[in-house]
């Protein structure tokens, strides 16, 4: 196989991508650039310095991937004669910047000396929103000539190559610059520029039409060298497309429309080959998924796979666990969809599957099994309670080992931090709460995915009160000293101490104190600890109450 290296100006590449000669197949990832990255390439086209060559697979009668066009370019066209392979992210910047087709942004060439490079212009981008009422993009300065020569930008669109360019640019000019000199004087800057776009030389390696696509893909792997690398998703889904004629892409997006809450807790591009990996029994780590036949695989068992992400994402919800800022740690995502992928459904066997997954889960919150060797015992994990599941395993699961991962003890829950940050401990107090309701300490509504948005993370003993006691930052931001309730109710608590917060809740209504019991109880927070106003009592009373809930999650007596 020879790879020819050819010159090909940029004007010639735009001819071909309109006229839809050029385009890309379809397992190439999509845009993956910056603003910032984009407006970089303009400014070093700008200074005449180079930026890569790309790479194509000339195409013969017929094409050897399913195919698409560059984001923005025209859907219909000439016979198509080659596949761009390497080089996706620049071509479709220089595309959309010069045409100026983003939806949330324009590209300017301002007229000012540019710092950085010494130039006497550059290229920048500014963003671009509609609220409901708008007929017009925002800013709307951006849409009027006049306002932007004000800024002294012309839009980049109208220094493209082309006769289109050309005359919108005297138009525009026209209204923008009533002085005759002046637009003369800009018009030749304006005029450098274009000539710098129509004269840049975008060189490209050109595959013959006698490569194999086994040998194209092998190439297109090993030769992306693009700013923003890729990913091993990207490359499963070349293999896919390739192997297979089949979108992962599509399939992704599908999965996201079937059941559009697991976003919440995990990326379903991540998700779909771990979950894979461990259904095809394989450990989910890279050597897994490069192997030629784990693509094929996947696809084998993608409705089960889809199955067993739905009933988790359920399951989850069930538990009162809405998301991943709230999830103490996100490995069991995909443990769970691939066990829930075969487990039993309906009547006895389904519950006692419930029971075990939601055994599993709470152990995982709880215990250190996830601290470090996380793949290697995620997938110890899938296999051991797979056999529970069929009925045959022996012994314990490395999970329920209570001598090798033992359940913390009330001291260790006192010393847990705040549960915002990404602490697992912290978070799985928070948690064991909400899995009793966290209804709120004001209007009663119990946490829910429909008003999470609105609840906030708030001190039990308020933090300035606290503080007034002379506690530091390390005793105050404890997860026992945290609730989640909404913004209102917070905001109304300020630094009151709980005593007073709690008086004032019962004052001009009907609330008693049982019912405010109650409601704290749907926290897992001790009422009388709580208003006798000792900190360190009320720390002590609450952690046994969360560690009493612990054990009854936690509990497990499996295997034999």
């Amino acid at each position: 196989m020879t790879i020819n290296a050819q010159n090909r100006l940029l004007p010639d590449w735009f001819t071909r991508v309109r006229t839809r000669q050029t385009v890309l197949p379809r397992f190439q990832r999509f845009e993956a650039w910056s603003y910032s990255n984009v407006t970089q390439m303009f400014n070093t086209i700008l200074q005449g310095l180079p930026i890569g060559a790309v790479l194509v697979l000339e195409i013969g009668n017929e094409e050897p991937f399913i195919s698409r066009t560059i984001v923005g370019a025209p859907t219909t066209g000439e016979r198509i004669t080659e596949h761009l392979l390497d080089g996706q992210q620049r071509l479709t910047g220089l595309w959309r910047g010069l045409h100026n087709n983003y939806e949330d942004r324009t590209y300017f060439l301002y007229l000012w000396p540019d710092e950085e490079t010494g130039m006497p212009y550059y290229v920048d981008s500014i963003a671009r929103w509609k609220k409901s009422q708008d007929k017009e993009f925002r800013p709307f300065w951006a849409n009027d000539p006049a306002q932007q020569w004000k800024r002294r930008m012309i839009p980049l669109h109208l220094c493209a190559p082309g006769d289109e360019a050309q005359l919108r640019y005297r138009e525009w000019s026209r209204e923008a610059i009533p002085d005759a000199d002046e637009r003369e004087e800009v018009t030749e800057i304006r005029n450098a520029v274009r000539q710098a776009f129509a004269t840049f030389n975008l060189p490209f390696l050109s595959l013959p039409v006698s490569t194999r696509k086994e040998t194209a893909l092998d190439v297109f792997i090993k030769m992306n060298t693009s700013a923003a690398p890729l990913s091993t998703y990207d490359i499963v889904v070349a293999q896919v497309e390739a192997s297979m004629g089949t979108s992962l892409h599509d399939l992704v997006a599908d999965t996201r429309e079937t059941c559009p809450t697991i976003s919440e807790y995990y990326s379903p591009e991540d998700l779909v080959l771990y979950v894979s990996a461990l259904l095809q029994g394989m450990p989910p780590i890279n050597t897994s998924y490069m192997t030629k036949e784990f693509g094929r695989n996947l696809l084998d068992h993608w409705d089960e796979l889809v199955k067993g992400i739905s009933r988790t994402a359920a399951f989850l919800e069930e538990e009162r666990i809405f998301d991943w800022t709230r999830l103490p740690t996100d490995v069991v995502v995909p443990v769970l969809s691939a066990l829930w992928a075969r487990a039993p459904e309906g009547l006895d066997a389904e519950g006692d599957a419930r029971m075990l997954l939601r055994k599993y889960l709470w152990r995982a919150f709880f215990s250190g099994r996830y601290e470090k060797s996380t793949n290697s015992r995620a997938f110890t994990d899938y296999n051991e309670l797979s056999a529970v599941l069929r009925g045959d395993f022996k012994g314990t699961p490395a999970i329920f080992d209570e001598q090798q991962f033992p359940l913390p003890q009330e001291q260790e829950m006192i010393a847990a931090g705040w549960p915002k940050k990404k602490d697992r401990l912290a978070r799985a107090i928070l948690a064991a709460a909400l899995k009793e309701g966290g209804r709120d300490l004001a209007d009663d509504s119990t946490v829910s995915r429909a008003n999470l948005a609105h609840r906030e993370y708030h001190h039990i003993f308020p933090d300035a009160h606290l503080r007034r006691l002379e506690f530091e930052d390390g005793q105050i931001y404890r997860s026992l000293n945290c609730a989640l309730i909404t913004w209102r109710t917070n905001r109304n608590i300020t630094d009151k101490e709980p005593e007073r917060y709690l008086a004032e809740r019962r004052e001009g209504t009907s609330l008693t104190v049982t019912d405010l019991k109650d409601r704290l109880a749907s926290h897992l927070i001790p009422f009388d600890e709580m208003v006798a106003g000792d900190y360190e009592v009320f720390l002590a009373a609450r952690a046994r109450m969360v560690r009493d809930k612990m054990l009854k999650l936690c509990a497990a007596e499996v295997g034999g």
